[in-house]
């Protein structure tokens, strides 16, 4: 058995809160779960480029008796997405002891730190909303959504040929999800069954017109007066997210880090001690960018 050190000690502390950073971060996600996520264990630092290579499309060609196959030399496409973003929160435990005698003072501490690095990946997600030209928006700035313009929306995507296999997503604001919940055809037993009890008693809508319904508090907003409200219906390869590694701190310099990896999702954790303050300071980061993947398969829901 090998002996307990400060450094084992110190290892551990790292690894347990590592260990409890991104399960956390995971569930507090909406549009980080439903993206395409790009995540690779390599060292990159802010500023660096990622080719993320889209598949190409070939056309079928009837071919005669005795006649040739017709060579097409297809393009492999590509988005390019910068790591631009940096996002970190930092928090000071006094005893850090504490923490391994009682573990729900991790998860008191570590949750707004969590709660902060989720709100900046949804809120950079949803703010490509401008960046999904392929398809006209559909619904109009300050009026309720209805259910045709939700129909509209579905329309848009499948004349966009989105594959029939990918599913489909709409995340709106509170009042839009409000708004749906009202539609009277989608919450009466009588026209959708259970579906529609379960949107009034639970208060959740599910799925509507292939739609998967989701809301955020994120959600974009512009205009004064009347406000346009930038609902977002896409598909999972729309939209990237592009995380990779950062690097370790150097040796020597008083700080250990742990990465923590799950569901290409991957953030650090490190540890330092403050000496101003005669506490143990952890800083959760992750390095990231985001960016449009496939434009046709996404437009804009305004309400």
């Amino acid at each position: 058995m090998p002996a307990i050190t400060s450094a084992n000690v110190a290892n551990a502390i790292v690894k347990l809160v590592a260990a409890d950073a991104l399960p956390a971060l995971v569930g507090n996600l909406v549009m980080g779960n439903l993206v395409n996520r790009d995540y690779e264990p390599t060292l990159a630092q802010a500023g660096d480029t990622i080719n993320v290579p889209i598949a190409p499309q070939l056309v079928a060609n009837n071919i005669a008796e005795g006649g040739s196959v017709t060579t097409q030399n297809p393009q492999l496409g590509n988005a390019q997405i910068v790591l631009n973003t940096h996002a970190e929160a930092t928090f000071q435990i006094p005893d850090v002891t504490k923490v391994l005698a009682v573990p729900d003072l991790l998860k008191i501490y570590m949750q707004p730190a969590v709660v902060a690095i989720a709100e900046k990946i949804e809120s950079d997600l949803l703010s490509l909303y401008a960046a999904f030209t392929a398809n006209a928006p559909v619904g109009t700035a300050g009026t309720p959504i209805t259910e045709a313009v939700l129909d509209s929306a579905e329309t848009a995507l499948f004349n966009a040929k989105l594959p029939a296999n990918q599913k489909k997503y709409l995340v709106v604001d509170s009042a839009t999800y409000s708004a749906l919940r009202q539609i009277p055809r989608f919450t009466t037993y009588l026209n959708t069954g259970q579906a529609g009890i379960d949107a009034i008693i639970n208060g959740e809508i599910g799925k509507l017109k292939d739609f998967f319904i989701f809301r955020s508090q994120y959600i974009q907003k512009t205009g004064v007066g009347t406000i346009n409200t930038h609902n977002l219906a896409f598909a999972k390869d729309a939209i990237g997210l592009v995380i990779r590694r950062l690097p370790q701190p150097l040796p020597g310099t008083g700080a250990i880090a742990e990465y923590a990896e799950l569901g290409n999702f991957g953030m650090r954790v490190t540890m330092s001690y403050q000496p101003n303050t005669l506490s143990q300071q952890f800083t959760v980061d992750v390095l990231y960018g985001v960016g449009v993947l496939r434009n046709p398969f996404a437009v804009q829901v305004n309400s």
